[in-house]
């Protein structure tokens, strides 16, 4: 009887040592910026002014919007600025200092071209009214998929009024969304302006944001339906998940060290 009493504890302990590592893998930011430094590929060294800026931007942002948070969560923060073209991940909580998790390049809207948007500015949210999907991985006529490879998923914030960049110019309609891009073709590209409106972003970010449901408060009590369909199977959503992405513009009149521009010619 002992002996079966001590296997049973021994039994117990690793259950719930393993069990507790799974729980506390990503406990905190701290945790989450850890994955983002091993599995985000294309990642920028953000200096500790810059963290503070940023991080105030997003603050203010929110404050203009009527958003108050009343407890931590993740925020997306994007620098539509030409001589910027970054992602920022913050986590967020009330009278604390914000928090970098990570920092990557991305591409916002491009003028020049027909059917091209400015990014619009503003707070915006991700959730379950505007369901996500996922990438098919089809190449449209230029052998480009817009979305990148097929599975990454697409962050959909729905329709937004933004300035057209052709023509006469003027406010329309955009459906605009955050998503990866032609690995080959323009993920190099990130770092400057080259999408229709939407976010482009890194694969391997995409699916980091996927995978811990950074962005999925929304998500969480889904359990049918196109939002629930769009959810990763295997995902292993954190704490504090948020919901806002935030588009700023900085307006500065050369690009900072952090942030480089890519190499090579523009891609379509």
């Amino acid at each position: 009887m002992g002996r079966r009493r001590s296997h049973a504890l021994r039994v117990a302990l690793v259950l719930g040592a393993v069990w507790w590592a799974a729980a506390s893998a990503l406990a905190g930011p701290a945790e989450l910026s850890q994955r983002y430094q091993d599995e985000v590929d294309r990642r920028l060294a953000v200096p500790a002014d810059e963290v503070q800026r940023y991080g105030e931007l997003a603050g203010s942002a929110l404050a203009a919007a009527g958003i108050s948070l009343t407890s931590a969560e993740y925020v997306v923060v994007i620098d539509r600025s030409p001589h910027v073209q970054a992602l920022f991940l913050y986590w967020l909580s009330p009278g604390f200092p914000g928090w970098l998790v990570g920092a990557s390049p991305v591409s916002t809207g491009r003028g020049g071209a027909f059917d091209h948007f400015e990014t619009p500015l503003g707070v915006f949210e991700h959730g379950t009214a505007n369901p996500d999907f996922r990438a098919e991985g089809t190449r449209n006529a230029n052998g480009i998929r817009g979305y990148g490879a097929k599975g990454l998923r697409v962050f959909d914030l729905g329709w937004q009024q933004a300035r057209r960049l052709w023509g006469t110019g003027g406010i329309s309609t955009m459906r605009l969304q955050m998503h990866a891009t032609d690995a080959e073709r323009l993920e190099p590209r990130l770092g400057s302006p080259q999408s229709k409106g939407c976010i482009r972003i890194p694969a391997s970010l995409n699916r980091l944001l996927d995978r811990f449901g950074v962005l999925d408060a929304d998500y969480l009590n889904v359990t049918d339906g196109a939002a629930s369909w769009v959810l990763a199977p295997d995902r292993t959503p954190l704490a504090d998940a948020g919901r806002w992405v935030i588009v700023v513009e900085t307006e500065r009149t050369e690009r900072p060290p952090w942030s480089p521009a890519p190499a090579g010619p523009a891609s379509p």
